[in-house]
């Protein structure tokens, strides 16, 4: 006589809590749709609008008297952010060394360079670009600026989170030796999170280099300012153009920070 099969396990309906979430966050999203003003019959309705900005944008303005200066401006971009990621490493250094428990100093110094980490990281670049500008005038120098300043709160983060991930135990070593702080962060830190810090410097690097593209429309220079310029003048052939080189830029920052990132991963 063959032993009856048990009964298939009755599946349990949503939990209370999984039907407050979903709910809260349908209400959320309605209410973001609300004050937002979110319309896509608005979009469809402006049509001509946008059939009349494509008309006069395409095809491309590829004289020289554009592409020379576009060129010439996409460069100042590059430049911008180069300096901006590479002058803010002493800085995001030695906060980041603060900023983890694996190295820093004691208490009173990890929440001063958290808290200075986080408001380097509040206030956005294009406020530094605005703040600088006010200080130094209209040029890529006040761009360089703004990228060091928020470019120390976010790559010091990042920094210091990859010094909390690692394996503590060639420290403690150390430590029990009698190493100070300093040769403990120098000799069995930061040698283990190399990699990671050069990966995170190459991503930040092709950040700001997009950034820089943002702060040239709050006049920081580079060709950001140059469309701008077009956009103001309705000048949109000459804006697709900047937007091409823009592109092009893009394109060639992003292929050699992978290029790099894989030579470092190997």
């Amino acid at each position: 006589m063959s032993t009856p099969r048990p009964a298939p396990p009755r599946r349990k309906g949503p939990s209370a809590l999984a039907t407050v979430i979903t709910v809260v966050v349908v209400g959320v999203h309605v209410l973001a749709w609300q004050a937002t003003e979110f319309s896509p019959a608005t979009l469809v309705q402006g049509w001509r609008g946008m059939a009349d900005f494509f008309a006069q944008a395409l095809p491309p303005d590829l004289s020289g008297e554009v592409l020379g200066p576009s060129v010439a401006a996409a460069l100042v971009t590059l430049c911008i952010g180069l300096l901006g990621t590479t002058l803010s490493i002493p800085f995001a250094l030695v906060l980041a060394l603060l900023a983890a428990r694996a190295t820093t100093p004691g208490v009173w110094a990890y929440q001063a360079a958290r808290s200075l980490l986080s408001f380097l990281r509040a206030v956005p670049d294009v406020v530094f670009a605005l703040v600088f500008v006010t200080a130094v005038g209209l040029g890529p120098f006040a761009g360089v600026l703004a990228l060091i300043f928020h470019n120390t709160g976010v790559m010091g983060k990042l920094w210091a989170e990859a010094m909390e991930e690692i394996d503590l135990g060639p420290r403690d070593a150390l430590t029990v030796a009698g190493a100070s702080k300093i040769q403990s962060a120098a000799h069995a830190v930061l040698p283990s999170v190399v990699p990671q810090f050069l990966g995170l410097l190459l991503y930040r690097f092709d950040v700001n280099v997009r950034s820089s593209l943002v702060l040239g429309l709050v006049g920081a220079g580079g060709i950001g300012f140059l469309i701008n310029q077009s956009i103001r003048l309705f000048r949109f052939d000459e804006m697709v153009t900047h937007i091409l080189v823009v592109l092009v830029l893009v394109i060639a920052v992003d292929q050699s920070s992978a290029y790099i990132r894989r030579r470092i991963a190997t």
